[in-house]
């Protein structure tokens, strides 16, 4: 193992610019998935006629398909009928793993609302609020608080999900992390050990921000 070698300061920065993509890719996935899946877990909520059977249809279809089937989808079947952005890998990552993890928010979001004690609704609305009005104020606030570990998990997964994305030539970390393997035999387990300990930082600190989050709002 020649860990001198595998570090060397260009191996080094190519594995910062494959965290760069990594990064930008989780980044913008988190806040589409959440936007699209907060949606999505609230109208399940509102039980509206035939719209909530219809996406109850969809999350669960979602849900039980790979990802990566998802990922070769967008990227590669996409372009097949006119959709030619999607021939960009990142745009195409970016879209899939916020289409996967969205409907998983979903029903974190609605699982999070049911939680609420249905007292709780009909106080409010005794009150004089308008459904509406008492989901904004009453209900969501209070269930944002059991949300946030399994939200946390998700975008946790979310960002370990991105290195799927090789597949598709994007270059993340893990994508770059075999680009400097090959290059030397000896470079392997010194290079993967490395992508590891990235990872880990990431994401650690990524939970405990959420721990921070999570006792501001207790």
């Amino acid at each position: 193992m020649d860990f001198a070698g595998a570090y060397a300061p260009e191996n080094l920065k190519f594995l910062m610019q494959g965290l760069y993509v990594t990064l930008k890719v989780a980044f913008f996935s988190i806040i589409f998935s959440f936007i699209l899946g907060a949606l999505v877990g609230t109208l399940r909520y509102a039980r509206v006629p035939v719209l909530s059977q219809a996406l109850a249809v969809a999350v669960e279809t979602i849900r039980n398909l790979p990802l990566l089937l998802i990922i070769f989808f967008t990227r590669f079947a996409l372009p097949e009928v006119g959709l030619k952005m999607f021939q960009n890998a990142e745009y195409a990552a970016i879209v899939a793993l916020t289409v996967f993890e969205a409907a998983m928010i979903a029903e974190i979001v609605r699982s999070g609302l049911l939680s609420i004690e249905k007292g709780q609704m009909e106080a409010a609305r005794s009150s004089g609020l308008s459904y509406v009005q008492a989901l904004w104020h009453v209900i969501l606030p209070q269930a944002l608080r059991r949300m946030v570990p399994p939200l946390v998990s998700q975008f946790i997964s979310l960002l370990k999900d991105t290195s799927l994305a090789t597949v598709i030539v994007l270059a993340e970390l893990m994508h770059n992390m075999q680009i400097v393997a090959a290059k030397n035999p000896n470079w392997v387990i010194p290079v993967f050990i490395a992508g590891a300990l990235i990872y880990f930082v990431v994401n650690y600190v990524l939970s405990l921000l959420a721990k921070r989050l999570e006792v501001r709002q207790t």
